[in-house]
């Protein structure tokens, strides 16, 4: 079964609700290929590996989280920008990129699948009347210690976080948010938070963590937004009787 590519677009930009959000790259269609779609990989990144793959499993369409076109980024398609854009254009694949708005979709997005994956109860927003709030919060089904916590996102997540105990022996509340978003952790201890969670850590995290009171854990800015893009491409597959593969392509960071 094959659909429209502009149908699926619309979709997309429609569920993902891209109006909302100002952002550092555009969301939705980044990349024009054929027409019509039947095959969808998905992946976190656009890289040259995972265009190759999509390249190999015959995909019409390639549904990133990570595209191209940043803000401040040299703006001229050459070097590997331009080898990438290439094997999708001499290949007639599409590449669809969605940023902030997968990371908050209250469903599909890294922000409730990673708290899915840990089996946080109430896992919400923490401004749930803000379409764009990227930072969420929940509790624990079973309180625990700091390094219990970080064995659970090892498990989990396949990769060690790194730790900052800076908070409570015992944590019941954790607030998080995927990829790098560790400046967020002064919401994160304003809501009441007991530990943040997020993909990355910067030099001051570790201060601010240590004097807010609130544990820090960096799990991984690929490791915390894999299933994002994972469940928006089955979620695309299932509603419109599409061939779905999401690749994922090693990355330790």
């Amino acid at each position: 079964m094959s659909v429209s590519l502009a149908h699926l677009i619309g979709l997309l930009d429609r569920e993902l609700r891209v109006t909302s959000f100002a952002d550092y790259c555009p969301n939705g269609l980044q990349v024009e290929g054929r027409a019509s779609v039947s095959t969808v990989v998905s992946g976190v990144t656009a890289s040259q590996a995972l265009i190759d793959t999509a390249v190999e499993r015959s995909a019409d369409l390639l549904l990133v989280h990570h595209g191209f076109f940043w803000k401040g980024e040299p703006a001229p398609v050459t070097g590997i920008k331009r080898k990438r854009i290439k094997a999708l254009l001499e290949n007639d694949i599409s590449l669809a990129a969605y940023h902030l708005p997968l990371d908050a979709h209250p469903q599909l997005g890294n922000n409730a699948q990673l708290g899915r994956l840990l089996g946080v109860v109430n896992a919400a927003p923490i401004n749930p009347d803000d379409p764009a709030c990227l930072v969420w919060q929940g509790e624990l089904s079973q309180p625990c210690s700091a390094p219990e916590l970080n064995r659970l996102l090892e498990a989990r997540l396949g990769r060690a976080p790194q730790m900052i105990a800076g908070g409570a022996q015992q944590i019941e509340r954790l607030a998080w948010c995927t990829g790098a978003a560790q400046g967020y952790i002064d919401q994160a201890a304003a809501a009441g938070a007991d530990a943040f969670i997020s993909g990355e850590i910067s030099e001051p995290t570790v201060h601010n963590a240590r004097e807010l009171g609130i544990h820090y854990f960096g799990a991984g800015h690929h490791a915390t937004e894999r299933y994002g893009v994972k469940a928006l491409g089955e979620w695309l597959a299932q509603r419109e009787g599409l061939t779905h593969y999401f690749v994922d392509i090693d990355n330790p960071v």
